[in-house]
């Protein structure tokens, strides 16, 4: 397991498309560590008690407003000792620029003072989110991950079983792919598990005998989507003669990623299997399962149901 323990104000900016007010600062350099963030409103005010200076920084119509009543001698001292924590940087939302002096006290401090044009709170949501899900705990598996009717399936399996000729039917089908061969996995959360491509081999699938393809070139951007919840688990192994198979579902099997347990379904390999349409139908039944219906569960009150009946039971 690896956690990643900052992530580039640099990345940041190019996700959030901020611009730099203070373009005689690289920000190429600063960290991000954490994945919570400080409207410095109170510190504005001069109160700096349990500052939690090694946050992000968010400025919005209060904070901006604030500082336009002040007057020039506060805004002298409480900008120069706001900005001599070291904050890994600025944000302004909505578009307000902040006052000259400001813009000053930045530079002379060598904080990075950026701008945004969204309103704050979605700013705050957006970035806590990509943050939280750049920062979590990951680990690397050997899969496919696929979105099937939004249903995140991670397919598993000896290398040469069919996971990415299965794949490529299943876009053909109008799924999207996340990742092929390599799946990188963030638990974000105690209930959720976000499956991403390493960046090297996004949007590229290999199929033996052919080669390497990119499947957002081959079959459109509609293909291919950059991130998806990781709610099902499909092994793929060889069928062995002998060997018993679930063939009701009614007891789940799981898989577990980073501490997290995911729906896992084992489905055996034999020649004619249409793995794409099987894989479809265990996305299907799992999202029918997650609002409340149980095919399985049926099938077996109806038997029971019957047997009442006929005086099996008492």
């Amino acid at each position: 397991m690896a956690e990643k323990d900052f992530v580039w104000l640099n990345e940041l900016i190019e996700k959030m498309r901020l611009e730099n007010l203070t373009e005689t600062i690289d920000p190429s350099g600063i960290r991000l560590i954490l994945t919570d963030i400080n409207r410095p409103a109170i510190q504005l005010t001069g109160y700096f008690e349990h500052f939690a200076e090694d946050r992000l920084q968010i400025c919005g119509l209060v904070e901006h407003a604030y500082m336009e009543g002040m007057t020039e001698e506060d805004k002298i001292r409480i900008y120069d000792e706001f900005l001599s924590h070291r904050v890994p940087a600025v944000v302004f939302c909505r578009g307000l620029r902040p006052d000259p002096i400001f813009l000053e006290t930045a530079v002379r401090r060598g904080v990075p003072v950026l701008l945004s044009g969204e309103a704050t709170s979605p700013f705050m949501a957006e970035t806590i989110r990509w943050l939280n899900v750049r920062l979590a705990p990951m680990i690397a598996v050997h899969g496919v991950l696929i979105d099937i009717y939004g249903i995140g399936v991670l397919i598993t399996g000896e290398s040469g079983i069919g996971k990415s000729e299965a794949a490529i039917e299943l876009i053909k089908r109008g799924h999207r792919l996340v990742s092929d061969d390599v799946v990188e996995i963030r638990r974000v959360s105690e209930e959720t598990l976000i499956g991403t491509a390493p960046a090297m081999t996004k949007y590229f699938i290999e199929i033996r005998g052919i080669g390497i393809v990119n499947v957002r070139n081959l079959f459109g951007v509609s293909s291919v989507r950059d991130s998806q919840n990781i709610d099902m688990v499909i092994k793929l192994e060889e069928w062995e003669r002998g060997k018993v198979y679930d063939r009701m579902g009614l007891d789940e099997e799981y898989e577990e990623y980073l501490g997290n347990r995911v729906v896992c379904h084992r489905l055996p390999i034999r020649p004619g299997r249409n793995l794409a349409i099987i894989c479809e139908a265990a996305a299907a039944n799992h999202r029918l399962k997650i609002n409340g219906y149980n095919a399985a569960r049926e099938l077996e009150e109806r038997v029971n149901a019957q047997l009442r009946e006929q005086g099996f039971f008492g």
